[in-house]
């Protein structure tokens, strides 16, 4: 062992002098993480193993410097001094500051902390500020008092609510919810997105607070936090509270609340959703945006109410969506799926003549693979528009991998196909 690492460390300071950066660079990984650290012949050339990568590091490609990174951060603590002077140092380059603030935050070590926040505080370079502030969320608890510290001053509160929100602690939330007032919408914004992470008896109170913001943004996130609660749907009446918020003022807010409405997983939630479906003031895209919610509820009531819904409409982008989302339904829900595609189909609905609308319902009567819709696929063959008998065919082929088919099922779509 100690040869071959005698050997490397011939070959690498060989590279170094041709200022071959990839072959120093695989030479460095088979020293630094090929081998056991704590052998002796490593211990003792660390030093000059710092010194090797660091000139990767400050004389690489990208690549190359991405690739060293990861042996800065495997020869430990001593990397940490050269990094803070790189970091520190006004005159170097950009994309080098980037690595360095980039590396420290892998560390997670204290020593780090103090830099990368004063480089927040002083820096205007806004790109490498953003860095650091994502370095400092990296290291975890152990930089939650310091970026705390930043919420208190104005120009640095953003990027400390931004860091703090990539920390999984609940230590966290006592500062951010100290900015959830903040005055401008951005910070808080930014507070309650962090927020909406944990399952804490201190967040429901604020979302409620904040679903009337004056603030889209605001509103946004907190409608959006509320759908992952669906455990306290009926203690904070979610369904009413967001069911308000589906006629915001804000469209991004309306759709969230569609969206977060169909997670309270309730007829109740259906019903508003249906509501909303076939109002004719409803802008077309929030529409769309219903029909998936109704989808994603997956109850009898949601996919009856889509079918009402199809049924009621004159619009081929609703009928295209609907007959699409029915395709995605998971069991239980896939025979009442194929139920619906059959009877529009088969009663000749008038969106079957338009080609799009019938090769959709084709494509999701096979995605949901109920035997039913064999012959009905089949009769399709014989439609006069080839992408709907491509279609078909797409269909019956993915039926015919069903494990529940008999045999005679099975030569069945076969015979047609192969009639086809």
């Amino acid at each position: 062992m100690v040869n071959n690492i005698k050997q490397l460390l011939v070959q690498a300071q060989t590279a170094y002098n041709a200022a071959d950066w990839s072959s120093l660079i695989q030479y460095l990984q088979q020293l630094i993480l090929g081998t056991d650290s704590e052998d002796p012949e490593i211990v003792k050339n660390r030093e000059y193993l710092l010194k090797l990568a660091l000139s990767i590091l400050e004389m690489g490609d990208f690549q190359q410097r991405w690739e060293i990174t990861k042996v800065l951060t495997h020869l430990g603590n001593i990397a940490i001094p050269p990094l803070i002077d790189i970091l520190e140092d006004e005159d170097a380059e950009e994309e080098l500051r980037w690595y360095a603030a980039r590396t420290l935050g892998q560390f997670q070590q204290p020593e780090a902390i103090a830099p990368l926040v004063e480089l927040l505080k002083t820096d205007e370079d806004e790109e490498l500020k953003a860095i650091a502030a994502t370095a400092l969320g990296q290291m975890g608890t152990v930089a939650i008092a310091a970026l705390s510290e930043l919420l208190k001053q104005e120009d640095t509160r953003l990027l400390a609510v931004r860091s703090l929100s990539c920390i999984p602690q609940t230590e966290t939330i006592t500062p951010l919810l100290s900015v959830v007032q903040d005055s401008q919408a951005t910070i808080r914004t930014a507070a309650i997105e962090a927020l909406t992470s944990f399952h804490d008896e201190r967040v429901p109170p604020i979302l409620l607070n904040t679903l009337d913001d004056i603030a889209a943004t605001v509103r946004r996130a907190a409608v959006i936090g509320l759908g992952f609660r669906p455990d306290l749907r009926e203690a904070l009446d979610l369904v009413t509270r967001l069911q308000a918020k589906l006629y915001d003022f804000n469209l991004d807010v309306c759709c969230a609340a569609a969206v977060s409405l169909s997670r309270m997983g309730c007829d109740e939630a259906a019903k508003h959703l249906f509501d909303l479906l076939i109002s004719p003031q409803t802008p077309i895209k929030l529409q769309l945006e219903t029909i998936r919610a109704l989808s994603w509820i997956e109850t009898p009531s949601s996919l009856e109410y889509l079918q009402t819904a199809f049924n009621q409409s004159t619009s081929e982008t609703l009928w295209q969506e609907i007959v699409t989302v029915l395709g995605r339904v998971q069991k239980p829900q896939t025979t009442q799926g194929t139920e619906i595609l059959l009877q529009i189909l088969l009663t000749q609905h008038p969106a079957t003549e338009i080609v799009s609308v019938k090769s959709a319902i084709a494509l999701s009567l096979g995605q949901l693979g109920e035997i039913q819709a064999i012959e009905p696929l089949i009769s399709l063959l014989a439609d006069s528009n080839a992408s709907v008998r491509l279609h078909a065919i797409a269909a019956l082929k993915n039926l015919a991998n069903n494990a529940a088919l008999t045999t005679d099922l099975q030569q069945g779509i076969a015979i047609a196909l192969a009639e086809w």
